[in-house]
């Protein structure tokens, strides 16, 4: 990658939560929604801040971005800044890989221990002053089929593991203790807990849908800390309200917030979450000391950390 002469020109996408410093000797355009593309026109980097935005696509095709070289994005999923003319351009996209997959694996780590001890029906029977003695579940010996084997799904498999739980990890391609992806039909009629921790390409697009929901036993549960997109939701809530299967914690949506009317906020055997497994204090420290990392690389002229294989959708090898 060349060196840019003199100061180069970074368009940052950041709504209204925006990065501190980026340091000297650096021009630095902050944009909004509405006005992303004539920030782009110019620039060598785009900083996609607000990683939520789906604003990428739509300004990238009304600017010129001839002289962009290299697309960051803040978070470890990049399906918002993989869309047809991005892939196609020369310009490198890397994302946030190895920022999130602590506190995504305790999350999940959460929500499966709370199911197994019944927290929201305690929480639900406190507020009402009623004390019911109940029985809960033992998470010893009790199996969990975890799908992305990234660094996130292997945080997973690591804490659920420390948990008691066998873990079945499942990847794009068999490996060595993980299971092609081809193979989860026969691994989800023995699932205690199904997680959903792999990118959105197009082979995992909708991936949970009745089909896959009536392999798992009417006992198991579901946890998505991956995208919203990786399940067909109409599908999970009827399975929810039919009693097809017993939970289901979610932090990601179809459509992000999710919107008031969904049954998903009302029914008792669902947790739901904004959007936030990954988001402990200091996540934005992590995130702008990473970016400003390769920042420095890139002004450098070195290889960038965390390059996505535009045609996987992920990046490939360690973080």
């Amino acid at each position: 990658m060349p060196v840019t002469a003199g100061q180069p020109v970074v368009a940052v996408l950041a709504g209204d939560d925006r990065p501190d410093d980026l340091g000297e000797g650096v021009e630095v355009r902050l944009a909004g929604d509405d006005d992303l593309a004539e920030a782009l026109s110019g620039a060598d980097v785009l900083l996609v801040w607000d990683f939520l935005s789906y604003a990428v696509p739509t300004a990238w095709r009304a600017a010129d971005t001839s002289r962009v070289r290299w697309v960051h994005t803040a978070s470890a999923g990049v399906d918002k800044v993989t869309f047809p003319e991005l892939r196609e351009h020369p310009a490198e996209i890397t994302n946030a890989r190895g920022v999130f997959d602590r506190p995504i694996a305790e999350y999940v780590a959460g929500v499966v221990l709370a199911f197994a001890k019944d927290l929201p029906g305690s929480l639900r029977l406190q507020a009402r002053g009623e004390w019911r003695h109940r029985e809960t579940t033992t998470l010893a010996g009790r199996t969990a089929v975890v799908v992305g084997s990234g660094p996130i799904g292997r945080a997973i498999a690591e804490l659920l593991g420390a948990l008691g739980l066998a873990v079945e990890l499942v990847g794009r391609r068999a490996a060595d203790g993980v299971h092609a992806f081809s193979a989860l039909p026969e691994l989800l009629p023995s699932a205690d807990w199904l997680v959903l921790a792999a990118p959105l390409t197009d082979a995992t697009q909708g991936m949970l849908d009745k089909a896959a929901l009536d392999l798992l036993p009417e006992h198991a549960r579901v946890v998505n800390v991956g995208r919203g997109g990786l399940v067909v939701q109409p599908d999970l809530v009827a399975a929810l309200a039919g009693g097809r299967i017993a939970g289901a914690a979610l932090d990601v949506f179809e459509v992000e917030p999710l919107p008031a009317d969904s049954p998903l906020w009302t029914m008792e055997n669902v947790i739901v979450t904004p959007h936030m497994s990954g988001d402990v204090v200091g996540w934005r420290d992590a995130l702008r000391t990473q970016f400003l990392d390769n920042l420095a690389r890139f002004r450098a002229g070195e290889p960038l950390h965390n390059v996505v294989d535009k045609s996987l959708g992920y990046v490939k090898g360690p973080a």
